[in-house]
């Protein structure tokens, strides 16, 4: 990844966000600028031995000029936030990213049909990475996953995952990529869904909206299981490869806490018989001083065709010396 190609993607978007540092930026410090902040992936630019001059507005939300000044010793980037202007000066510019495990998130921000939107945004912040941080930072089976953001049925035009005034431009969505395609099936015939096969080759050759939202239909549907747990345990083994986040010793036992307690209530739902899966929620390492654990039980419910699901969440509170957990 070249930093400067990073920063010059980051201003073209009209971002730039930078992460409080002591004294407001205006002593020497590396500061972090914000390339990409998701589940899958924390990653910055870093301006090295950096300082401030002027004032940033962390509030800004407009178009940005820019000019950056390249010397061997010291550069400087002048960034223009409509009239106010401010100036960093920094000796390098490196790219710092960690990578985590998103295959067991969970937010469940619009209802229905949660397992469905679970997968969009799981495979969404995937495509992100794959995108921005390139194919270094995805193993062999994501590369492939990914590719899944461009397939309609399954994306955030029928099951978005984040309310509508968070949903990006639909019109793209409904456009199929035939590598999106070709995962699909193959996902089908591994999981021997003959009759999704046979409706996945009639979509490919008639792509448009009212296929479409009849493949989506499919999707949810108690006869097509196998082959959306089969994406699902595909999508958890891929992002098993990178490590959890961890918050501190003191925060990693409040977090242990409120996932201990969903544990337990999926025990207890086993012994009856009554499937579910622990997802758990957090927050950015970055944004510790916004702290919010959660964990989730994503029950799976009776249904006669459809396959259909409880959601029952902890969460973790302290008040003074009283600390709980209640779902």
């Amino acid at each position: 990844m070249n930093a400067y190609r990073m920063l010059e993607i980051l201003i073209q978007q009209n971002q730039f966000e930078l992460l409080k540092g002591k004294d407001e930026f205006h002593t020497p410090q590396d500061i972090r600028l914000v390339y990409l902040m998701n589940d899958a992936v924390e990653c910055f630019l870093t301006f090295r031995n950096a300082r401030i001059t002027g004032d940033y507005l962390a509030e800004y939300d407009g178009e940005l000029e820019t000019h950056l000044d390249r010397k061997e010793e010291r550069s400087a980037l002048v960034v223009h936030q409509g009239h106010n202007v401010f100036t960093v000066f920094f000796e390098k510019l490196e790219p710092e990213y960690h990578l985590y495990d998103y295959g067991q998130i969970g937010h469940f921000w619009v209802k229905g049909y949660e397992y469905l939107r679970q997968l969009e945004y799981r495979i969404a912040i995937l495509w992100d990475k794959y995108e921005y941080m390139g194919e270094d930072c995805c193993n062999e089976e994501e590369q492939k996953l990914a590719w899944l953001a461009k397939f309609p049925p399954l994306n955030f035009t029928c099951y978005p995952s984040v309310p509508p005034q968070y949903l990006p431009d639909r019109e793209d969505g409904w456009v199929l990529a035939e590598e999106a395609w070709e995962v699909m099936l193959e996902l089908a015939k591994e999981s021997d869904d003959r009759s999704l096969q046979r409706v996945l080759v009639r979509y490919c050759k008639h792509p448009g909206k009212w296929m479409t939202k009849y493949v989506a239909r499919l999707l949810h549907r108690k006869s097509h299981a196998k082959t959306i747990d089969l994406l699902a345990e595909k999508l958890k083994t891929a992002a098993s490869a990178y490590p959890d986040r961890s918050f501190g010793p003191e925060r990693d036992d409040q977090y242990e806490v409120v996932m201990k307690a969903a544990r337990e209530g999926q025990k207890v739902l086993a012994e009856k018989g009554i499937q579910s899966v622990v997802l758990r929620e957090e927050p950015f390492v970055e944004a510790a001083d916004t702290l919010d654990f959660k964990a989730h039980l994503m029950i799976w419910m009776p249904g006669i065709v459809n396959r259909k699901t409880e959601i029952r969440t902890f969460c973790y509170e302290s008040k003074k010396e009283e600390k709980t957990v209640h779902s």
